[in-house]
C-alpha cells in the first residue's frame, strides 16, 4: 500500500514529537510514503524552526536530517511538473488552501490521478487535513 506524506507528516518521523510514536505505526501499517519534492526543503525549515524554538538540539537537527535522507531514499516523489502546478492553482479558491498546502494537495491529486477514492493522506496540519478530507482523501491520523 502507499499513502501520501505531507510534510507536517514526515517531520515527527524524523524527530522526537508527540506525533511520533503514532507517524511511525501509520508508516508501518501503510507502507511506502508518497511526498511532495518540496517536502524535504519544508522539512528542513521545520527543523531549523525547532533548533531556534530551543525544541531540537542542533546535533537532534544534524540527525533528523540524516533520517530525513533515509525516508527520501524509500519514497516516492511527486515532481513539480505542469499537471501539479494547474492543480496548485485552483485549490485555494476551491479549498481555502493557502500556497504550501495547496502544492501538497495538488501533488497528492496528481498522484492518484485527480480520484482520491478515499487514499491515505498522512496529515497533521488541520487546515490541510480538512482540504484533502474535502477532496475526497481518507486523512491520517483520523
Amino acid at each position: 500500500m502507499t499513502a501520501f506524506w505531507d510534510s507536517s507528516a514526515v517531520v515527527p518521523l524524523c524527530c522526537a514529537q508527540s506525533a511520533t510514536a503514532e507517524g511511525r505505526r501509520l508508516l508501518a501499517a501503510l507502507g511506502t510514503i508518497v511526498a511532495w519534492w518540496g517536502t524535504p526543503v519544508e522539512a528542513r525549515s521545520a527543523f531549523a524552526r525547532l533548533v531556534r524554538g530551543g525544541e531540537l538540539t542542533p546535533m537532534q537537527r544534524s540527525n533528523a536530517v540524516k533520517l530525513l535522507s533515509q525516508l527520501r531514499r524509500s519514497w516516492d516523489e511527486i515532481l513539480p511538473t505542469e499537471a501539479v502546478r494547474v492543480t496548485a492553482e485552483s485549490l485555494p479558491d476551491d479549498h481555502g488552501t493557502r500556497a504550501g498546502d495547496a502544492w501538497q494537495l495538488a501533488a497528492a491529486l496528481v498522484w492518484c490521478r485527480e480520484r482520491p477514492r478515499r487514499r491515505p493522506f498522512v496529515c497533521l496540519d488541520k487546515r490541510l487535513a480538512k482540504a484533502a478530507s474535502d477532496a475526497g482523501f481518507r486523512v491520517y491520523p483520523n
